[in-house]
């Protein structure tokens, strides 16, 4: 186990425990870091900081025994997939009042690359993903194997401004440092490019009001963001936030989609030009 800090106060800035670690170490294995698996209601210590107000676990194991166990889940949602690319394809569109070039583009934790699939149909020329759990890659479309790396997302993956677009969903939260993880973002993309994220809203009135038996009070979940917090780490990595909120899933209903809101958030950030 390894201390964590709040990214954006630093190493110093005082911090106050929410909720005690509820698991032992030989609790956990492969199938507790699959994604979208039941609620099983493991989390480390989570703390906030009492200067910007970031949630966070602390300690946590450390990254190279996370990615390894991350390598081995398993990919668990295929009931999902189809709201799910309604949901996120909805978002992707939305890049478009943005004049987003459709040229290249990237999405971290693309899991078996149903939304890669979207992105092509919505006139994307090359799309590119990243993926640790390689059941996930197994399950993608042949076609689209080759495109898709068996990594976390780290610096070096990828050229520098390689990338038009680069989308996250449900994956900021999962990730350990999450400045480096902006920095390699920052590099990947160019000038003017795009990000487009969606991740759970600490925030929200769900999670206030189920607090430590909320689903996103979770062992996977290194950082927990708000609003406030998902816009102050992005510009202090020097993104432009272009907007930010509230976001929406389609959920069935019988014969219909419905739009419900989950208690996540959006984000879309530029590079400057």
């Amino acid at each position: 186990m390894i201390a964590q800090f709040c990214p954006l106060c630093g190493p110093k800035a005082k911090k106050k425990e929410l909720y005690p670690q509820n698991f032992k170490l030989a609790q956990i294995n492969s199938k507790v870091f699959s994604a979208r698996r039941r609620p099983d209601r493991l989390h480390y210590r989570i703390v906030q900081c009492l200067g910007c107000g970031l949630v966070y676990s602390d300690p946590i194991m450390e990254p190279t025994k996370i990615s390894h166990l991350y390598n081995q889940s398993f990919f668990t949602y295929q009931n999902r997939v189809k709201d799910l690319t309604l949901t996120y394809g909805y978002y992707l569109k939305q890049l478009e009042k943005y004049r987003v070039k459709k040229e290249k583009l990237l999405e971290i934790g693309c899991g078996n690359g149903f939304f890669l699939t979207e992105a092509k149909r919505q006139g994307y020329q090359s799309v590119w993903g990243v993926e640790p759990s390689q059941d996930a890659i197994n399950q993608a479309p042949k076609k689209l194997q080759s495109f898709i790396r068996h990594s976390v997302f780290k610096p070096k993956l990828f050229p520098k401004k390689s990338f038009d677009v680069i989308c996250f969903f449900q994956t900021f939260d999962h990730i350990s440092d999450p400045n480096q993880f902006l920095n390699a973002c920052y590099d990947y993309l160019k000038p003017g490019g795009l990000i487009l994220a969606i991740n759970h809203n600490i925030g929200a009135l769900q999670a206030k009001i189920l607090r430590s038996f909320s689903p996103i009070i979770d062992i996977e979940h290194t950082y927990l963001y708000s609003l406030k917090t998902m816009s102050l780490i992005f510009r202090a990595n020097k993104f432009q936030v272009l907007k930010s909120g509230p976001s929406f899933n389609y959920c069935p209903l019988v014969s219909l989609k419905i739009k419900l809101w989950l208690g996540n958030l959006m984000l879309v950030a530029q590079k400057p030009k």
